[in-house]
């Protein structure tokens, strides 16, 4: 047994980043994932860097601990042995617009009509009963409609700018993780199925008004928007005499110590410093004087006194700084694993620890296809179907 989903099969209809980390998520828990792509593969296959076309670094990053199946959609045969797979698996999981999936005669109730017990789960764009349905969307609209852009340009950038990470996508994909979880407990417990949606854009916002919701929070409305230590100018790595570093004076204790570093004891009894009340109406003067002081020292010089007096102080990290990491190194967080036709590569740790069933490494990102037979024999296929669906291109496999 390899995870706690150990012998739950997910089909996975999804592609670029948002489904994929969702289904790798429950594959390195140990389901028995069904990768279908379309017959020309998953778009984030090509993005490179690549040793190989088709199998570039983000791709491997989300798809490991997977099987691929790759089948076109559009064609009859090669829909029915979708259904076929759909009768056999626990979860269905896609990641196009419900309009899409019900031109291909894959809705709820079309696949419902063939295993009542599954659970079929949509991650896309917005919810499916506001005036936004039929939009497509990607991890920049969603990042712009949940106002991230905004923020950034409102904290002091020069320009609204996007998250540098795939952030909708990923944070969403992690709650379609959670939400298929949730929806095979309540089958377990109840017996019953269910179609599950995730729209990305109320998700994001889960994050982004838990903090910035404010003044908004009452009715009436009482205060602005924003919270406003996230949003303070300097509420960024600080500049030192020789790099950067990270740091966060937050409690009375810590501003005490952080004045008492500075031989300026006296700041603290400041009417706005003394309290967390006050200090949090003055956030931006606050952080502007540390800015300040911070540039006097080296990063060393910081990083050895807020971490003497208690102050959390972390080195701002390069991508170089992270790779080569001693603690990361020590956990074995970059694992070297031998990938059959990619060689030597990084691949990153389960981020949660079990005490039994700890999930682990057991596949190889796979290639488009690698697994179309076998994942059709045990769909209860004839070998004679199978060779159909190849000669006819509804299905595909790698060449040899």
């Amino acid at each position: 047994m390899s995870g706690p989903l150990h012998g739950v099969r997910v089909l996975d209809l999804t592609t670029v980043v948002m489904g994929p980390y969702a289904t790798q998520i429950l594959a390195d828990f140990g389901a028995d994932v069904i990768k279908l792509e379309p017959p020309e593969g998953d778009v984030m296959r090509y993005a490179w860097p690549f040793r190989n076309p088709g199998m570039g670094s983000i791709f491997l990053n989300t798809n490991r601990n997977k099987r691929s199946l790759a089948l076109d959609l559009k064609q009859a045969a090669a829909r029915e042995a979708c259904l076929a797979l759909a009768a056999k698996s626990d979860v269905l999981v896609y990641n196009i617009r419900p309009q899409a999936m019900a031109r291909l005669k894959l809705s709820y109730e079309e696949v419902r009509a063939v295993n009542e017990r599954i659970i079929y789960v949509g991650c896309f764009g917005y919810s499916q009963r506001g005036p936004y349905a039929a939009r497509a969307a990607y991890d920049d609209m969603i990042q712009g409609a949940a106002g991230i852009p905004w923020l950034l340009k409102r904290q002091g950038a020069s320009e609204p700018r996007y998250a540098p990470m795939i952030i909708a996508d990923r944070s969403v994909g992690q709650q379609v993780a959670s939400a298929v979880s949730a929806a095979l407990y309540h089958r377990e417990k109840t017996g019953s199925g269910q179609r599950v949606d995730v729209p990305m854009f109320e998700h994001l916002l889960q994050l982004v008004l838990g903090d910035h919701l404010g003044g908004y929070t009452f009715e009436p409305q009482h205060g602005e928007p924003g919270y406003h230590r996230i949003l303070a100018p300097d509420r960024r790595p600080y500049e030192t005499r020789d790099g950067y570093v990270c740091a966060l004076i937050y409690n009375d204790k810590q501003w005490k110590a952080f004045f008492d570093i500075l031989g300026k004891s006296e700041i603290f009894s400041l009417p706005e410093f003394s309290t967390q009340e006050a200090r949090s109406k003055n956030y931006n003067r606050a952080y502007a004087m540390v800015a300040e002081e911070m540039k006097q020292r080296t990063t060393a010089q910081w990083v050895e006194a807020l971490g003497r007096a208690d102050i959390p102080v972390q080195r701002m990290n390069s991508i170089d700084d992270i790779v080569a990491d001693p603690h990361l190194a020590a956990i074995g967080y970059l694992g070297i694993v031998e990938h059959p036709t990619e060689g030597r590569i990084k691949s990153l740790a389960v981020p949660s620890e079990w005490s039994q069933s700890q999930p682990e490494y057991r596949r190889h990102a796979p290639r488009l296809g690698e697994h179309t037979r076998e994942v059709l024999r045990e769909a209860g296929l004839p070998e004679e179907r199978i060779e159909s669906l190849l000669q006819s291109g509804a299905a595909k496999e790698p060449p040899l």
